[in-house]
């Protein structure tokens, strides 16, 4: 079997915001927000997966957004993004896509009780915090100063860091083990494992991410995403790679000009008390200026 990629955006959305992929997210959810507890009894996949009309258009795939119920019988929303690459403004856009889908829950004139809480769960195949060693960070409203949890607990920022998860397939213990080694490592794996398998959530994952059950537009979908992402990756390498190499030729060339500069100096120096100021500046071109500084500093 050949597998999708989940990490592309067209495959991560059909494997986890398809119709019928409701199981498959709350378990997903269960296991990375709540630690593996049933508290999401239900959701509502509020933009589900459809097929899109315009071929290799990256942003025709939005995040999943979905309504949930937790076991207490309280809603919130969720919005769930998968992103291969740090751009720039991207942690600006995860706090306005969280923001914005709390302010918009309520119209005119309604009451700010009706608000329901709101969690924005990141997952990225690049690190976004070195200095922390886990693979989850959950990011709350805070006090400064006592690190004391704002009162009303509405808006809560989870990331997911691909990278720090190193766990081979067998070591996998927990089901947030599994869901994280699936994202990792599907698009490389010949078969289902069957320590994976037993999750019927996660086999049935693995089904919709088999490259067999795709149409032909979907494959082409699916193609279309990895070029995308490896023409970003690549340009992104490129602009690096070329700002490193233009730094150090403007080191080359700004140390050639401390040098000359500094033979001038050296030259003016041995010229004080021997000659006029104006021959000094005729023969090494320094300004009145700066001779006159040799000239203080020398005293």
């Amino acid at each position: 079997m050949i597998f999708i990629n989940p990490k592309i955006d067209f495959a991560f959305k059909k494997i986890f915001g398809s119709e019928d992929s409701k199981d498959i997210l709350i378990s997903f959810l269960n296991a990375l927000i709540y630690e593996e507890k049933s508290v999401i009894q239900d959701l509502e996949i509020l933009n589900p997966y459809l097929a899109p009309k315009i071929r290799g258009v990256k942003d025709t795939y939005l995040d999943i957004k979905a309504k949930i119920r937790d076991v207490d019988g309280s809603d919130r929303t969720v919005i769930i993004e998968m992103q291969v690459l740090n751009v720039e403004g991207f942690e600006k856009r995860i706090l306005y896509n969280a923001a914005k889908s709390y302010s918009t829950q309520l119209t005119s004139a309604q009451s700010y009780n009706l608000l329901n809480p709101v969690i924005a769960l990141t997952i990225t195949d690049f690190v976004m915090f070195a200095e922390l060693g886990s693979v989850t960070s959950r990011f709350v409203l805070k006090e400064k100063d006592f690190l004391i949890d704002y009162p009303i607990y509405d808006i809560e920022l989870i990331f997911v860091e691909l990278p720090k998860f190193k766990k081979q397939l067998s070591e996998l213990e927990t089901i947030v083990d599994k869901w994280l080694f699936f994202l990792n490592q599907a698009r490389s794996l010949p078969d289902i494992p069957e320590v994976m398998g037993e999750i019927p959530e996660i086999k049935k994952a693995f089904y919709i991410a088999n490259q067999a059950n795709l149409t032909l537009e979907e494959l082409e979908d699916q193609e279309k995403s990895e070029i995308f992402i490896q023409d970003q990756r690549g340009a992104i390498s490129k602009a690096i790679k070329d700002g490193f190499q233009q730094g150090i030729q403007q080191g080359i060339e700004e140390g050639i000009q401390q040098g000359i500069q500094q033979n001038k100096i050296e030259m003016a120096k041995k010229m004080l008390n021997l000659v006029d100021e104006q021959t000094i500046c005729q023969v090494t071109g320094l300004s009145l200026a700066e001779i006159e500084t040799l000239k203080q500093s020398n005293l």
